[in-house]
């Protein structure tokens, strides 16, 4: 018999439909030589800590770092998980062959991996299925392709180091960082990734805050009604502005120079997953977790190929599908598909290159059309959809042209004694769309800035003069930009560079933070624990984040760069080309390290500081901690007494060169007390942070385990609910079932029990009363009627 595994039950339902396994038993399907089955997630886990020695459970300064001399699996908790693993175990023990259908994929493979040695079949031959679509026509070719599992071996190998690396470094640096700092319970959850996108979010709020805005002055002219700018740049004060203008005003404007160049626009790339997420968040405000999830739902419901790829080619031998899908996308895109001839596309290098897929090609539509969508599924279909047809629109041509002036008359005294200059030079360019090519697509889009872009000249002649009207423009410097989720995603994928080549933007995916598949989790984790937090479209980090990032004196464990170069070396073992016992002895290096660095000092103990206000050297003071030129006028002092507190040396050297305390105190406020860290601003006003601690540490008790995920099961105001529900998980027992109140008693039991017993005392819509027994299945609340 042959068994075949795949990650979640609804890919075990469409394969059976495909291959005809049409007798359902408990846990699996069965026929035509087949038994298929199925996992709900990761259902084999890393073992805690404990499990490798009882006095690892205390968390205590002295048994760091905790790092296993070989890593042990076990079940995931919840009794459906530990049925359906049981279930497994039966059939891979009795099979004469194991096919591996979990999706295709770093952590897919990684789920089927860790089952088959926890299940103890490690040495029983194994088939792989690979397929980039759920559509039967993808399925029956990839059962007719099916690859020796081993050939994997390095995906595998990637998965398992990710996975170890993971627990090394979040673990200890989590138990070192909340027993360092931690106060009134609270958690410092630290994480190989996770942590260094937070200290680049952290960054960028520091650098928004530290600017100030300073004013400047450009100097325009305006000939035949287009607008010259000096090509000397922008002024610093208006004095150099108004002389320079001065000097022009009354005097003749000369064309010297008019050129003009043909610029080529080609379509954008196919999507990948992260350029999926940046665009829908763009052009709707999707979160990179919503895209995700809409595109998961689209490949499950077989309209959309594989969406957790890193790819944005597809391979050679897809070109003879390409008419025969365009074909069929007609009758939903008909108008945008039209201009094209399907006999006569263009199949060039940009779109299909086999060096440029690895796992999985771009994301495309499928031939399985969908009927009717609604919500953010409508708009990532549309979008997958329409990038697809835009790959063979022609490209968008633009004439540019650049035409230079400068004023015509005696040498002009400069504003800079050794650059006098006989003439003041000016510039304009204009723009005209030749041809909108593919950008007719997009006509309301942002990709598409036509409109916007167009600037028509007059028709200038070089050597031609005339009359000018010199003007001067005063505006202000801006700060930067706050991350946003297509901004932060970019600088994921590039570990830290901004960049905006494509060709450059591909090399550095191979040294991100994270992968496609995990990005979006990152992000709604940091949200979770309150590091981060969304202000309408941008992403700012909170103050327990900004706290959590100061405290870290380790600058390997913030360093982008540094965890992008794993993620390369994760890459590399994929393909064989990098040692994974290498690797997880860098890492152990890496961590046993992490602890004497966290003793390092996070301010110099022995000075106080730089004033806030001007700059020069704090000094104390009978009373308080005062600037040094104070002689001069400079009147900032820090006071020995904030809020009911002693501020001693120690802490005003934290609060001068930190900005804030690294600890709270006891805060006394208008007759409240309360805990709170003291803080000191740009402006030398001091204040203070309450302390988050008391709800940061308050982790509610978890009634069960999720039968979906690795999260828990907790109580919430409306339901009882997977705690991982930023992540996705999508498990809930509503508190109130058809007028029904569902006690906690009765949650644990269908959560541990999978049913409840026969209940009595809903309610029908028309006000009837009934009895149900409730059901647990595939993670859905099911009733069950007429049983005893």
């Amino acid at each position: 018999m042959k068994v075949i595994l795949t990650e979640k039950p609804s890919v075990a339902r469409d394969i059976a439909k495909c291959l005809s396994i049409n007798n359902k038993r408990d846990g699996y399907f069965e026929g035509n030589g087949y038994q298929i089955t199925w996992a709900f997630g990761h259902l084999v886990e890393l073992k805690e800590p404990d499990e490798y020695n009882k006095a690892w459970k205390r968390w205590s300064l002295e048994s760091l770092p905790i790092i296993p001399e070989q890593f042990g699996l076990k079940a995931r908790g919840d009794a459906s998980a530990q049925k359906q693993l049981n279930t497994i175990k039966h059939l891979f023990k009795a099979a004469d062959e194991i096919i591996c259908a979990t999706d295709a994929g770093r952590e897919g493979e990684l789920i089927f991996r860790y089952i088959l040695s926890w299940a103890e079949c490690v040495h029983k031959p194994f088939k792989r299925l690979w397929i980039s679509s759920l559509t039967d026509e993808s399925i029956r070719n990839g059962f007719a392709k099916l690859q020796d599992g081993h050939t994997y071996d390095g995906l595998y190998r990637a998965a398992k180091c990710r996975s170890e690396s993971d627990w090394i470094v979040g673990l200890n640096a989590t138990r070192l960082y909340t027993l360092k700092f931690g106060q009134q319970g609270s958690l410092w959850t630290i994480g190989r990734v996770q942590t260094p996108v937070l200290a680049l979010i952290v960054q960028k709020d520091a650098e928004i805050s530290s600017f100030i805005p300073k004013d400047f002055w450009e100097l325009h002219t305006l000939y035949r009604d287009a607008d010259f700018q000096y090509v000397g740049g922008r002024f610093d004060n208006k004095a150099a502005a108004e002389t320079l203008l001065s000097q022009i005003a009354e005097r003749d404007f000369q064309v010297t120079e008019v050129k003009g160049k043909k610029e080529t626009l080609s379509p954008p790339l196919l999507y990948d997953l992260t350029d999926l997420q940046k665009d829908m968040s763009i052009r709707y405000g999707l979160t990179a977790d919503q895209t995700l999830g809409a595109a998961q739902q689209l490949y499950e419901k077989k309209h959309v190929t594989y969406p957790r790829t890193d790819s944005r080619y597809l391979t050679n031998d897809m070109k003879p599908g390409m008419k025969p899908l365009l074909n069929r996308l007609r009758s939903k895109f008909d108008q945008q598909i039209e201009p094209l001839d399907l006999d006569k596309l263009t199949l060039s290098s940009r779109i299909f290159n086999d060096a440029k897929v690895s796992d999985h090609h771009a994301i495309i539509p499928t031939t399985a059309l969908p009927g009717s969508l609604s919500g953010h599924e409508a708009k990532v279909y549309e979008a997958i959809a329409q990038r697809f047809i835009a790959v063979f629109y022609p490209p968008c041509i633009k004439q540019i042209t650049t035409v230079l002036g400068s004023i015509v008359g005696e040498t002009l005294v400069s504003t800079s004694p050794a650059k006098a200059a006989p003439t003041i030079n000016f510039k304009t360019t204009g723009t005209i769309i030749e041809s909108p090519g593919w950008q007719v697509l997009y006509k309301n889009d942002s990709l598409s800035r036509s409109d916007k872009e167009s600037k028509i000249l007059p028709n200038f002649v070089k050597g031609e003069t005339g009359p000018q009207q010199p003007s001067i423009n005063q505006g202000k410097t801006t700060p930067p930009k706050p991350y946003n989720e297509a901004s932060l995603l970019s600088i994921m994928e590039s570990a830290g560079k901004t960049c905006d080549d494509e060709q450059l933007k591909e090399a550095l995916k191979e040294k991100g933070l994270g992968t496609p598949a995990t990005r979006a989790s990152i992000i709604e984790v940091l949200i979770k624990r309150n590091y981060i937090q969304r202000q309408k479209k941008t992403l700012i980090s909170t103050e327990s984040g900004r706290h959590l990032i100061s405290i870290i004196a380790d600058d390997r464990l913030k360093s982008a760069a540094m965890t992008g170069e794993w993620e390369a070396k994760l890459k590399k073992i994929e393909h064989n080309a990098y040692d994974p016992d290498q690797f997880m002895a860098e890492i152990i290096r890496f961590t046993q390290k992490i602890k004497d660095e966290s003793d390092r000092p996070l301010y110099d103990q022995s000075r106080l500081g730089d004033c806030p206000l001007c700059g020069h050297p704090v000094i104390e003071g009978r009373k308080g901690y005062g600037c040094s030129d104070w002689k001069a006028g400079c009147q900032f002092v820090l006071w020995k007494q904030m809020y009911g507190v002693p501020v001693t040396r120690d802490m005003a050297c934290q609060l001068l060169q930190n900005a804030r305390t690294l600890h709270s105190y006891a805060i006394k406020l208008n007759d409240e007390v309360f805990n709170a860290q003291l803080t000191l601003n740009r402006q030398g006003e001091t204040g203070y942070v309450k302390a988050e601690s008391a709800q940061r540490s308050v982790v509610k008790e978890a009634i069960a385990d999720c039968p979906l995920c690795n999260g828990k099961i907790i109580e919430t105001p409306k339901a009882y609910s997977c705690s991982e529900w930023r992540n996705g998980c999508k498990m809930a027992i509503w508190k109130t079932v058809a007028h029904k109140k569902i006690t906690v008693a009765m949650a644990k039991k269908l959560l541990n029990k999978g049913e409840t017993g026969v209940l009595k005392g809903f309610k029908s819509g028309t006000g009837a009363e009934f009895e149900a027994n409730l059901k647990l299945i595939d993670g859905k609340v099911e009733m069950a009627f007429g049983e005893r």
